[in-house]
């Protein structure tokens, strides 16, 4: 198996897509030529305000690039089972899916054109019911068979943070595996990129425009106090909730990113691993500062 280039440019569509491509391509060889193009179409048209009456995404977290983030993440996952030989094995059909999930995972955050209240970032605390919404109207449209809406959907809802999984009416064991990549894919691609930590003040932005929107409504208490609780809460985040997640829930499919599979490294888990490393240092330093500044307090006073 040919190894991949690690690094895309995920500010460029383009770039992504070739290399989505060229995974798809690689697992299927009679596979359809067009499907990527015509999904990373629909998906552009509808974050950059070419879809129906949706303005272009507004959230500054959850951009389009996060979303090529992510599907880049799962498509690799995904490209690694196959040719592992997993079993069950995933049909074309079914990779399609996955993908075209991905793509659309994150459409909640999107606004209609009369809406001019805030950013879509309001909506983070109904964002994935909203997401499963948007892609079932607007695969309709693009007369996609009913059973592969709700697959799509039911992988959609693998994103939520709080999503009881043994709940989703999966359609099969396929359906089932696809989904629970698209939440490894989701959860490790946003968290390895480069400026991961450098935009977490910009995550923050949007939970407390969410919060501020929805005020007084249950379950919207408020997640973070400020930046700093954010930045100190994330390293625990990531040991507690995203390690136990991607590691028992989604059944351990983000080893199907090691290269060489099953014993070579993964760049995924070593980035995150590294961006917590430096977030850690930055907390230590910012803490040695303060202190520093608290021992000064007493001499300046005297003076």
């Amino acid at each position: 198996m040919i190894s991949m280039p690690v690094d895309i440019d995920t500010k460029q569509i383009a770039d992504v897509q070739t290399e989505v491509q060229s995974i798809y391509a690689s697992a299927f060889p009679q596979g359809d030529l067009e499907y990527v193009p015509r999904v990373f179409g629909w998906a552009s048209d509808c974050f950059t305000g070419k879809y129906s009456d949706y303005q272009a995404i507004d959230a500054s977290y959850h951009d389009f690039r996060h979303t090529l983030q992510v599907t880049l993440c799962m498509a690799r996952l995904l490209r690694g089972r196959h040719f592992a030989k997993a079993t069950p094995v995933l049909s074309q059909k079914m990779f399609e899916l996955g993908i075209l999930a991905i793509l659309l995972h994150d459409t909640g955050y999107l606004k209609k054109r009369k809406d001019t209240e805030g950013t879509g970032a309001k909506y983070t605390l109904i964002h994935v019911d909203r997401s499963m919404e948007f892609a079932a109207g607007m695969l309709r449209e693009k007369n996609v068979p009913i059973s592969e809406i709700r697959s799509v959907q039911n992988m959609i809802r693998c994103t939520g943070v709080n999503v009881n999984l043994g709940a989703i009416p999966f359609q099969s064991d396929q359906e089932r595996i696809t989904g629970f990549a698209l939440g490894t894919g989701d959860l490790l691609g946003q968290m390895a990129a480069h400026d991961y930590i450098d935009k977490l003040p910009v995550l923050y932005s949007e939970f407390a425009e969410a919060f501020h929107y929805n005020a007084g409504k249950m379950g919207s208490e408020e997640m973070f106090s400020s930046v700093d609780d954010l930045l100190q809460k994330t390293p625990a985040f990531w040991e507690k909730y995203v390690k136990n997640k991607i590691e028992n829930d989604f059944q351990g499919l983000y080893r199907f990113l090691n290269e060489p599979y099953p014993d070579g490294k993964n760049v995924f888990i070593e980035r995150i691993e590294k961006n917590m490393a430096r977030l850690r240092r930055q907390l230590e330093a910012a803490a040695c500062a303060h202190n520093e500044i608290d021992e000064l307090k007493p001499a300046q006073t005297s003076r």
